[in-house]
């Protein structure tokens, strides 16, 4: 089994506050400073550590790329929000993740939360199939298709428009914020289903250019995802 998952998140203002030591500006103010001083990227992206979950998509399939359950959460209790990702995560003993950048930001945001929380993490997480780098359980997207590092990084919604899918229909991730300052969660859930379901065919265009599933199966299970990206992105 396969768990191929999302989060959506904000910076933590609270706690870069107190990193900062700034009690006064204001946060459009306070993530131009931390921009400059916390992030290291030329976009001004903040590193893991300094954000918060406010929603979580994760869609379980089988080996063979056949979907079985998809879960979620959005909301503003980030406590209860990790508790039942953990427990989704946990439903299996040997399960691999599937993602997009999550060995980079995804599992990092997991593990500094569970810290601040006082949660304990699956124990799976911290397996050797999982945390190793070319592991075959834990599957990241930009290592497979940069070679881990060899060539740049692909953006998933340029994947898409390689393959001639749109993707990002419902936001982009720096719109995040101003759909939780609206208090548009469940906007904010719905656009993290979109990356899940857009991470699920990718891996499937992958999995079969790389001859690991057949061509009647990929056609198939992409002509059904296909039709649920599109359903996601109607509504």
């Amino acid at each position: 089994m396969y768990f191929i998952f999302d989060l959506e998140t904000i910076p933590d203002f609270e706690f870069i506050r107190t990193v900062l030591n700034d009690q006064k500006s204001d946060n459009e103010k306070l993530l131009e400073i931390a921009s400059e001083e916390l992030a290291r990227n030329k976009a001004g992206f903040l590193p893991p550590m300094y954000h918060r979950m406010v929603a979580w998509v994760g869609l379980w399939i089988e080996s063979t790329g056949q979907p079985r359950q998809k879960l979620s959460w959005n909301g503003e209790n980030e406590k209860e929000g990790l508790e039942k990702i953990f427990e989704a995560i946990g439903t299996f003993k040997d399960f691999g993740l599937i993602h997009h950048n999550g060995k980079g930001f995804d599992i990092p945001v997991l593990t500094y939360r569970a810290m601040k929380h006082g949660l304990q993490m699956p124990v799976r997480m911290s397996d050797y199939d999982i945390r190793y780098r070319y592991s075959r359980h834990n599957v990241d997207l930009v290592d497979e298709f940069s070679n881990y590092g060899a060539s740049s990084w692909p953006k998933l919604k340029h994947l898409g428009h390689l393959i001639g899918i749109p993707f990002k229909q419902t936001g982009e991730g720096n719109e995040v914020l101003a759909m939780y300052n609206r208090r548009e969660l469940d906007l904010i859930e719905h656009y993290c289903y979109e990356d899940v379901m857009a991470t699920y065919i990718i891996w499937l265009y992958h999995q079969f250019t790389a001859g690991h599933i057949s061509k009647d199966n990929f056609e198939n299970l992409k002509e059904r995802a296909l039709n649920k990206l599109g359903e996601i992105q109607a509504t």
